[in-house]
């Protein structure tokens, strides 16, 4: 097992596209009954989230949203590390534009952030089956997902502090979900935290031996798979909206959600089933 610190640091130099064949997909994707498996495969590279890898989960989200038979969503990743963050070979080589690169940075994180929040947005949820090591915009990709499970040697750090590089696209998804505190004790110290400390701090769901995440993760898309797909889309897309409310707006709100749930065949059938005690038959309306 590689030392987690050593690999976030290997990263700034090793996790370079031109490393990278331009012909091979920086991403793969295997359909499941009911689910889907997003996987990293940069291994050699950190699984950066490059340019081309950015443009991949984008396009990858785009074709998935819309598809009624995948009702969740794993991301996973080849290596011993889930993801490193961005990919700063390639940001470093803009410096010397005229700008310093700062049109270039504008619009990378940009393209970032509009990639974390798709999958905020996407009707199914999306689960994280870390195995490894998740720095910086990698941990900010984890605490991106709807749940996210790991193996008990997997850490995770905001370590942007160390190089003078305040981590503060990943501080907005890390302050969402852990206790403020806790986010910024990981963005100031910039440590590698454990999986342990992880689950402590909310970042993560479950803690499984090593090598069980993404069979952990598989479990749980089967169960959210088996769910009415049209009810899991309400309550994800109600969860994130309400959570930026005042209180009285979030009830207001989540009341006119429940209300228009009510009223979907599903619920009806649901309900129903439940009455007389029999399994429901789905029909995604």
């Amino acid at each position: 097992m590689l030392d987690a610190d050593v690999i976030w640091r290997d990263a700034l130099v090793m996790n370079t596209p031109s490393a990278i064949p331009v012909a091979s997909p920086p991403l793969t994707l295997a359909e499941r009954d009911g689910y889907a498996i997003l996987t990293l495969d940069r291994p050699d590279s950190r699984n950066p989230l490059s340019e081309a890898m950015l443009a991949a989960l984008m396009e990858t989200f785009a074709q998935i949203a819309p598809r009624r038979d995948i009702r969740a969503v794993i991301m996973a990743a080849n290596g011993p590390v889930f993801s490193a963050g961005h990919d700063l070979k390639e940001m470093t080589a803009h410096r010397q534009d005229a700008d310093r690169g700062r049109a270039y940075f504008t619009d990378i994180l940009g393209r970032c952030s509009k990639m974390m929040q798709t999958i905020l947005t996407l009707p199914q949820p999306v689960i994280a089956a870390v195995e490894g090591v998740a720095t910086a915009a990698g941990c900010q990709l984890v605490a991106s997902c709807d749940l996210a499970i790991a193996g008990e040697q997997a850490k995770f750090s905001t370590p942007g502090v160390h190089i003078g590089l305040f981590c503060s696209t990943p501080m907005v998804a890390l302050s969402r979900n852990l206790a403020r505190k806790h986010a910024m004790e990981m963005l100031l110290l910039g440590d590698m935290i454990t999986a342990g400390e992880a689950y402590r701090f909310g970042l993560i769901n479950r803690v499984m031996p090593e090598g069980e995440a993404l069979a952990q993760a598989e479990v749980m898309a089967r169960r959210i798979a088996s769910k009415s797909p049209l009810t899991v889309s309400i309550g994800k897309r109600a969860f994130y909206e309400q959570a930026e409310m005042r209180l009285d707006d979030a009830y207001l709100h989540a009341s006119r959600i429940m209300v228009e749930n009510m009223l979907a065949r599903d619920a009806e059938e649901g309900i129903g089933a439940f009455i007389e005690k029999r399994t429901p038959e789905w029909t995604g309306q």
